[in-house]
């Protein structure tokens, strides 16, 4: 008999440590579990939507369903749907990989007003996420606060010209926010100096392509090293560039203190500059960029003590350590992670038969790998020359196409 492996989370993490999970074990019998009626998690709806180079890596991941012999069971609400110890009775092992999915505050006065909003609150909704809040009003003058690649995909998206979304998966209705949004002047404002900055330089010089935007560089002053000289060479190139009335203005060496309102809205943020005076900087609103945190849903500090225990319950990724690194990254941890896991398998008899999968059976909406493909087919069908695909959004329909095959002509 088999040993049995839960993953908990269909993210990049997950599918990662399935990868290399199978690469090294064929016989093991692995299964993806996901909240959402579909894989992918970050790749689908935390990577910006006219990224679709760096969203191709699902195509990897599809391996590991149609060659590699793993399962996928979505809409599957762990705590909800199945106890963690119902997992744990029916796999051998269980891994979380669920990731961290609120937008981490300020820490500041005033930082929850209204007209404050998380930049992956953003993303999702941009990306059609289903459990996505309205997009917000961000005002004719939105303030970008962080140093990230997150904050540059906020940017870049909010600079395009609409036909600079071509061959992007942003639906009808997010595509009417951004032509619609007013936007007359970005600020991009970090606590560092620019050389300690956390973009990646060609995101940066990226910008540089926007048709519609001109862009500024304030006090991006110097660098003691090699990555930080290139973030500095990247700013310097886009410095200047264009002559739209539409603005980007970088602004560094900035630590915020308040979120300044008044009549109910955002007007600046009161920042502390490098040489200690106190300025605000005017916005109409305001988009936090400075990281994830945990929301709570699922018991993190438990689980990560009992990965540390001798039970057989493992964390993977964010979840595990923190919002730090990329999508690759975690290709890397997972190989670390599937190492150990193996280890600890080794020379341990499965034992009895483990349910595994047939713990999802019954009256209930599970979507199978089949059912995704049949959702994608839909999304795929649905675009028009312009985007790669639209998205379903709302949960119900997701599941409503996951049920029903297509119909064919005879």
């Amino acid at each position: 008999m088999t040993h049995k492996i839960a993953i908990v989370g269909a993210g990049p993490s997950g599918c990662y440590l399935a990868q290399a999970l199978l690469k090294a074990r064929a016989d093991l019998g692995v299964d993806l579990i996901d909240v959402l009626p579909v894989p992918y998690g970050l790749v689908r709806y935390g990577v910006a939507a006219d990224h679709q180079g760096s969203k191709a890596v699902t195509r990897q991941f599809a391996r590991i369903f149609e060659r590699q012999g793993a399962r996928f069971f979505g809409n599957v609400h762990v705590g909800r749907d199945v106890t963690r110890d119902e997992l744990r009775s029916a796999y051998d092992v269980v891994v979380f990989a669920t990731g961290l999915a609120a937008d981490r505050r300020l820490g500041i006065a005033n930082d929850a007003a209204p007209g404050v909003v998380g930049a992956g609150a953003i993303t999702r909704a941009l990306n059609g996420h289903p459990d996505a809040g309205p997009l917000p009003d961000l005002g004719a003058r939105p303030l970008i606060v962080g140093n990230g690649n997150v904050a540059v995909d906020i940017v870049r998206l909010l600079g395009k010209l609409p036909d600079e979304l071509t061959g992007s998966d942003l639906g009808p209705e997010q595509t009417r926010w951004l032509a619609e949004s007013g936007i007359e002047a970005i600020t991009v404002l970090g606590r560092s100096p620019a050389a300690q900055a956390k973009f990646d330089p060609v995101m940066i010089k990226e910008l540089g392509k926007l048709a519609g935007v001109a862009i500024t560089v304030d006090n991006a002053g110097t660098a003691d090293d090699e990555h930080g000289q290139k973030l500095l060479d990247a700013l310097a190139a886009i410095d200047g560039d264009g002559t739209a009335a539409r603005t980007i203005r970088f602004v560094f060496s900035h630590v915020p203190l308040a979120v300044e309102t008044q009549g109910g809205r955002v007007t600046g943020l009161r920042c502390r500059t490098v040489q200690g005076d106190e300025i605000v900087v005017g916005c109409t609103s305001i988009v936090t960029a400075i990281g994830f945190e945990d929301i709570g849903d699922l018991p993190r500090a438990d689980i990560l003590a009992q990965a540390d225990s001798a039970a057989p319950v493992y964390a993977a990724g964010w979840f595990r350590r923190g919002p730090r690194g990329t999508i690759p990254d975690n290709r890397a941890d997972a190989q670390v992670l599937a190492a150990d896991i193996l280890a600890d398998l080794d020379g341990v008899s499965a034992g009895p038969e483990r349910p595994g999968g047939t713990l999802f059976e019954g009256p209930r909406d599970v979507v199978d790998y089949p059912g995704w493909l049949r959702i994608e087919r839909r999304e795929l069908a649905g675009a028009d020359a312009a985007r790669c695909r639209v998205k379903i959004c709302d949960r119900a329909a997701m599941i409503e196409a996951a049920c029903h095959a297509e119909e064919t002509s005879s």
